[in-house]
């Protein structure tokens, strides 16, 4: 795949603001491990590879096991995620697919009964910041770091 162009060069304002976005969602008090599983499943979500590649990496570098990370996917039928995890995997499903979705009360309720109002809210900011960043890595082609053999 080739880049199309550099956003981060055509654009370094707007750039400039999603990173405000994204150092404020890191300051905002969620579990940084939760934040990157979120990212992680928007990404996979989205098809963003050059996403998937920085988040999957980071959650490792986090502590972040291979078998959370490869089950992902498919978290509903897997034992590995914890309550509040699969509250947020399914608000991150609804918040991505919100076309189709329209955020259905249920997702909801299952959020609301494990985040603060101020948490969801948090939480619904990161699912925005990584939907816009898969957006343009997709957009504009970005590619991702491929290690040497």
């Amino acid at each position: 795949m080739t880049p199309r162009f550099d956003y981060n060069k055509a654009a370094p304002d707007a750039i400039k603001a999603m990173l405000a976005l994204s150092h404020y969602s890191h300051q905002s008090g969620l579990d940084p491990a939760l934040t990157e599983l979120v990212k992680i499943r928007a990404s996979q979500l989205n098809g963003c590879a050059y996403c998937l590649e920085l988040h999957t990496r980071e959650a490792r570098a986090m502590g972040e096991t291979e078998p959370r990370l490869h089950l992902l996917a498919a978290w509903r039928e897997s034992p590995l995620y914890t309550e509040r995890e699969r509250a947020a995997l399914a608000w991150t499903e609804a918040i991505t697919l919100v076309a189709t979705s329209h955020a259905p009360d249920d997702v909801y309720a299952a959020a609301r009964a494990q985040f603060s109002e101020s948490e969801l809210v948090n939480l619904t900011l990161a699912i925005g910041v990584i939907n816009t960043w898969n957006r343009l890595a997709i957009a504009f082609r970005a590619v991702h770091p491929v290690a040497k053999p």
